[in-house]
């Protein structure tokens, strides 16, 4: 885990994963330990794109760890035509220990990394939601008391968090089924590359567009994952995303047929589209587990990179 920031997990070995996992879980549950591991740290919190939870989840859990947090909102924008994003990430680097950035395209996370000689954390791009998968793996941790060995199955468009999911599950020994609708299959680069770490870790990673799938003999699937269908900015009529994903909603119907246990949604959540309201409610639903769990993921993200900066 020498890598100056967390962009993606994409090039990430298991034994890293397990151990920042491990720290996720540490700092969860002995906060007093890191009460002062950012002090005299300031942080910048970058967003082209607008947030609850990670905006929230970044600004108090930066505040546990004794650090300060500068916020700066390009009113839901693109960085691009003000100034240069490699000008603005040396700038940056005058000033600040780390820089988080919430942005629309991956390719401005690269050219902020590398023109900043700080750690660059990614807190969503089109390509990846790094934060969001560690939570997630967080929280099935605490459920299960494990991940290796689980199967989690994502039901819906293939997205970033599809991508993170991938990615660090196949690092941390989790068993995937992926499936959806024709068309909104996830990025085949990265899906390859977490065949390949799959391989090293010994689980499967099942791709579809059938229901079916979810209710195979083959899967013994702990968990389901959704998210939604209508991407921030995405400007489909709803009656046309309703008749591609409707059939891929998850419901009770489909945790009783899938033996799912659990049910995982990274939120904002559109009640009754891709998932029932009341399974949101239900015992079954891990929704605000994850929440809870993106403060101290994204915690664990900044310790571990700032930790040779540490006071």
């Amino acid at each position: 885990m020498s890598s100056k920031s967390l962009l993606t997990f994409f090039d990430w070995q298991p034994e890293d994963a397990q151990a920042l996992l491990a720290l996720a879980l540490k700092v969860k549950q002995k906060p007093q330990d890191f009460a002062q591991a950012l002090a005299g740290k300031s942080l910048i919190a970058l967003f082209e794109k607008p947030s609850l939870r990670t905006r929230v989840s970044f600004d108090i859990g930066i505040n546990k760890l004794g650090g300060h947090l500068v916020y700066l909102d390009s009113q839901s924008n693109k960085l691009a035509g003000r100034e240069d994003v490699k000008d603005m990430g040396a700038n940056f680097a005058c000033w600040a220990d780390a820089v988080i950035a919430r942005v629309f395209d991956h390719q401005t996370l690269v050219e902020l990394d590398q023109s900043a000689n700080i750690p660059v954390v990614n807190a969503l791009c089109d390509l990846y939601h790094p934060c969001q998968a560690l939570a997630d793996y967080l929280a099935l941790t605490e459920t299960f008391g494990k991940t290796h060995g689980l199967t989690l199955a994502y039901v819906g468009d293939g997205n970033n968090v599809t991508h993170s999911l991938l990615l660090l599950g196949a690092l941390l020994g989790v068993n995937q089924v992926v499936v959806t609708p024709a068309g909104h299959e996830v990025n085949a680069d990265i899906l390859a590359r977490a065949q390949d770490i799959a391989k090293q870790t010994g689980v499967t990673i099942t791709t579809s567009n059938d229901l079916q799938t979810l209710s195979s003999s083959e899967h013994n699937i702990n968990a389901i994952y959704t998210d939604t269908w209508l991407s921030m900015g995405d400007d489909t009529p709803l009656a046309k995303i309703k008749e591609t994903f409707m059939p891929y909603q998850v419901n009770e119907q489909m945790m009783a047929a899938s033996g799912a246990k659990y049910v995982l949604h990274c939120q904002p959540a559109h009640r009754d589209l891709e998932i029932t309201g009341s399974l949101m409610d239900s015992e079954a639903s891990l929704l605000m587990l994850e929440a809870e769990n993106r403060l101290h993921a994204q915690n664990a993200i900044l310790v571990h990179l700032l930790a040779n900066k540490v006071n």
